[in-house]
């Protein structure tokens, strides 16, 4: 059986763009240690990242995972994250994304069904030999249909082709999901474990009040020595960390509800609307209300009707 992705460098795979209900993006790339990116980011669509080289960690919610070759990452939308790549060679992977409708043209449940694997607590997939075979030659028939088109955007009936083809790879996901052998290797360093600990415990409390103390007793750590560590191995104060996590939550629902700039505000931790609009414009470079209209100038595309969850998690970017 033949369980290695086809692999070019470069390649793009083009169905559609964001600004429809449906679409698709297969990017084949690199990425270096260099260039991995400073902090999680979330997407208004799904996303399915595969490493096809050895190793890398990938952080979901302030969580270290190690993944290796053909391990599967699946992201649904809002979900903050990151992928930090070894020194050395630059890494290779492969980056699906995608968006269906919301009503999921007639099937919705069904589409809901084949989608369930993306929302598992641990949405990380590696699969046995038989698995991996079938599911990656799915993939590779999407590349050879791409081949066969000749341009890197598909339209007509290969769009629909590769929608067809890519409908049964997500269903074999789903058939597949109880074979997952991937397990979650504990970080030997305990004080690394307890500060990632840490910043999860901040991913999913945001919306509260978080005071360094308090975060401390959490940790079983002094303030001074939770300051301390944090900054050294996330390379943020824990302050602008809660800043960011917050911030970035703020861009989801700004970009992706119809809730006042208030609301979003007080629904994501900010105390003071000034505080708030300050922080914004500090990491944002403009304010709530303009960072929405940019992105959404009308009034009736705030909040795209596309199958995705309401959950909060970065503006969408294919930096992964």
């Amino acid at each position: 059986m033949i369980n290695q992705i086809d692999y070019e460098e470069k390649r793009f795979i083009i169905v559609n763009d964001i600004s429809k209900t449906l679409f698709y993006f297969f990017d084949f790339d690199t990425r270096s240690n260099s260039r991995h990116m400073e902090f999680e980011h979330f997407h208004s669509y799904y996303e399915i990242h595969i490493l096809l080289s050895s190793n890398a960690l990938h952080f979901i919610k302030g969580i270290p995972y190690h993944i290796q070759t053909n391990d599967f990452v699946l992201l649904p939308p809002s979900l903050l994250h990151k992928t930090s790549y070894p020194e050395g060679e630059p890494s290779k992977r492969l980056v699906i994304t995608f968006m269906y409708r919301k009503d999921g043209y007639g099937f919705s449940e069904s589409y809901e069904e084949i989608l369930a694997p993306f929302y598992a607590p641990l949405p990380i997939y590696r699969f046995p030999d038989e698995q991996q075979a079938v599911l990656t030659g799915l993939i590779n028939q999407i590349v050879d249909l791409s081949r066969l088109v000749g341009t890197q955007e598909l339209t007509g009936t290969y769009e629909l082709a590769l929608h067809s083809i890519f409908t049964q790879f997500l269903f074999c996901l789903n058939l597949f999901s109880s074979k997952n052998i991937y397990r979650k290797e504990h970080v030997e360093d305990t004080v690394s474990e307890r500060i990632y600990a840490v910043s999860n415990y901040i991913h999913t409390h945001f919306m509260e009040e978080l005071t360094l103390d308090n975060l401390a007793k959490e940790a079983w750590m002094s303030p001074y020595y939770l300051s301390h560590q944090f900054k050294r191995i996330t390379g943020y104060t824990i302050t602008h960390y809660i800043h960011l996590v917050r911030i970035r939550n703020c861009q989801f629902l700004l970009i992706n509800s119809r809730k006042k700039v208030t609301e979003i505000a007080a629904d994501c931790g900010f105390t003071s609307f000034s505080q708030f609009n300050r922080v914004f414009r500090k990491f944002c470079g403009e304010s709530p209300s303009d960072y929405r209209k940019s992105r959404f100038p009308g009034p009736d595309t705030a909040a795209p009707d596309l199958l995705q969850p309401s959950a909060a998690g970065s503006e969408v970017t294919s930096s992964d």
